[in-house]
């Protein structure tokens, strides 16, 4: 028997952060029976930003992504990262949705659950781990890792043996940000193996560059398997290369049994097949960034957070996120930056940079600062819990366990869909992707009849014959205008013959298209406008049309880079609203008007 066991990554951790999880089944799908064969002791294909991506990005089913998997990967067990009682979405939900989707992920194909909590707060892990030993399957408890002044081994073995005591089958180090030294990993996993009588796992990003080093030593300290991806998918913001370790370990006492060729044949595969398909996603981040060492941006992160950038039209100014970042996670109580909370802090950092510190915060960060996420080590900055209690209408922060607030919901959000869809019944695992992600869900559900988008290269098409050249000037009623959707944002975009000039044409035309919102309601002149401080999706409207509004007013909540921002007017009066609500909208665009 292999003294160290592998858990493959490839189809999860590994493109989720090198290519913003934009990884489509289809893809998967060819190289599942090899991947069955090796003999991992797990195949990482779900959760995560998967879920999210899926919907969102791809027009792809998560439910029947996993479904199709599980048929193709019979004999290797499925495994999936799981946000505690965050689920899979960016809030913490009721024990009843909680249970609900554990029991549904379990038929669906998931084998091994790996449940972690952004902050550690033990009391996020119950209702999970209860869910998942009531399904019968293996319950991981994930450790995030941090450095920082509150963050000690000692406190790293307490939560440990919380876990175990929860009902853990396994425990593992969740080093999502490339942080865990070799040594440090071999001093914590013995000293979590002198309390604690259950294998231990570990995971740890190659960012840095330390993650080889640190899994040999990991290895030598006793920990029994093993995070890796497959060489053509691995390193920079992904994982150390599966081949690599396999090799490193031929021969030895930590022997893995893996038989190379199967691996250099799936490497093969992603190298020739996959990876080109998706180098417009490529995370910059390719090889060792020890600024991370600082940021501490878990590696799934950085991918999207360069995308979210570029958005904003900022991606120049990435280093002084990064910056800003390691000051908002100390602001912020020192939590360990994972999902949802490498988000939250993230964002907020985006947020400081383009508009000055603090002048926005999200909803998310919000509830971060008062406990509805849970329990910080360290206590945040007094001066924003009090800035976030005002804003939330607060009279101070959450002390229980933040669930304990939250009624079953399960029943509501059900008939929420079915009033939205018109319909009487709906299948619980749509309700499910309602719930988590409730109004991408709702576009997701109208175009899912076209299937999958596609990154595979277009046939060549044979261009027709040109037509007889027209005049030197476009015709007076101005060029062609179509509307072009790329990522799910429209484009205007004209389209004139070459040689030919706009006729009155006010200004050069623009060397990127603009996002196109939605058509503008008639509104009289004058008054004070309310623009979009940053680029973003417009969420819902705090006022009717045609309301009157005081000055604080919340009037507009955006969803940018995937947090809820609250618009405020800073005039009283009737607002008129110039966007709809789903219109995707730039930074400094008006969406409304007040006089």
């Amino acid at each position: 028997m292999a003294k160290v066991k592998i858990s493959e990554l490839v189809l999860r951790d590994a493109h989720q952060s090198l290519h913003a999880t934009r990884m489509l089944t289809s893809h998967m799908l060819p190289i599942a029976e090899k991947l069955d064969s090796a003999g991992f002791w797990s195949l990482e294909t779900w959760g995560g930003a998967t879920f999210d991506s899926c919907i969102r990005f791809l027009n792809e089913d998560p439910w029947e992504r996993i479904r199709l998997l599980k048929k193709a990967m019979p004999k290797t067990p499925q495994q999936m990262l799981l946000r505690g009682q965050t689920i899979l979405g960016y809030r913490n939900y009721a024990d009843d949705v909680v249970e609900k989707c554990v029991e549904r992920m379990a038929v669906n194909g998931v084998d091994v659950f790996r449940i972690f909590d952004a902050l550690n707060d033990p009391r996020n892990f119950m209702t999970p781990m209860k869910a998942v030993k009531k399904a019968g399957k293996h319950a991981q408890a994930a450790i995030c890792y941090a450095v920082s002044p509150v963050h000690t081994v000692d406190g790293y073995v307490e939560l440990a043996l919380e876990l175990a005591k929860m009902g853990a089958d396994t425990i593992c180090i969740k080093d999502m940000a490339s942080l865990l030294k070799p040594y440090d990993a071999y001093a914590l996993i013995k000293a979590i193996k002198a309390k604690v009588d259950l294998p231990i796992h570990v995971h740890s990003h190659a960012t840095t560059g330390m993650s080889v080093a640190t899994l040999v030593k990991s290895a030598e300290a006793g920990a029994d398997i093993l995070d890796t991806t497959i060489s053509s998918m691995s390193m920079g913001t992904s994982h150390s290369p599966t081949e690599t370790m396999v090799e490193i370990f031929r021969g030895t006492e930590f022997d893995t049994g893996l038989d190379i060729n199967i691996l250099l044949e799936i490497s093969e595969y992603f190298r020739t097949h996959v990876r080109p398909k998706y180098r417009k996603f490529e995370s910059s981040f390719l090889g060792a960034d020890t600024r991370i060492l600082a940021a501490q941006i878990p590696g799934g992160m950085l991918s999207n957070l360069e995308s979210q950038l570029k958005d904003q039209n900022a991606g120049h100014r990435i280093a002084e996120v990064l910056e800003e970042n390691a000051r908002v996670q100390k602001d912020f109580g020192y939590p360990p930056l994972v999902t949802p909370t490498s988000q939250i802090v993230g964002t907020q950092a985006v947020l400081n940079v383009l508009l000055g510190r603090y002048k926005k915060m999200t909803a998310e960060s919000m509830n971060l600062l008062v406990g509805n996420y849970g329990r910080t080590l360290a206590k945040p900055d007094p001066e924003l819990v009090k800035m976030a209690l005002k804003g939330l209408n607060m009279e101070k922060p959450v002390e229980c366990r933040p669930a304990d607030l939250i009624p079953n919901e399960l029943d509501k959000i059900e008939a929420e869909l079915k009033e939205k869809l018109g319909v009487s019944t709906v299948n619980i695992d749509d309700v499910l992707t309602y719930a988590m992600f409730p109004q991408v869900a709702l576009k997701f559900f109208e175009t899912r009849p076209k299937g999958p988008v596609s990154f595979d290269e277009p046939a060549e098409v044979p261009k027709p014959a040109a037509a007889p050249a027209p005049a030197s000037v476009a015709a007076a009623s101005g060029p062609a205008v179509y509307i072009v959707n790329v990522d799910n944002r429209d484009y205007r975009v004209s389209i004139r013959d070459e040689g030919t000039v706009l006729v009155n044409a006010a200004a050069p035309v623009a060397a990127v298209a603009a996002p196109v919102a939605a058509a503008p309601a008639p509104a009289p002149a004058g008054g004070v406008t309310i623009e979009a401080p940053v680029s973003g999706t417009v969420l819902k409207f705090a006022k009717n049309h045609g309301d009157a509004v005081a000055v604080e007013d919340t009037v507009i909540v955006l969803e940018s880079m995937k947090m809820e921002l609250e618009i405020k007017t800073k005039a009283a009066g009737a607002i008129t609203y110039l966007v709809e609500t789903g219109a995707s909208v730039a930074a400094g665009q008006v969406l409304a008007r007040v006089q």
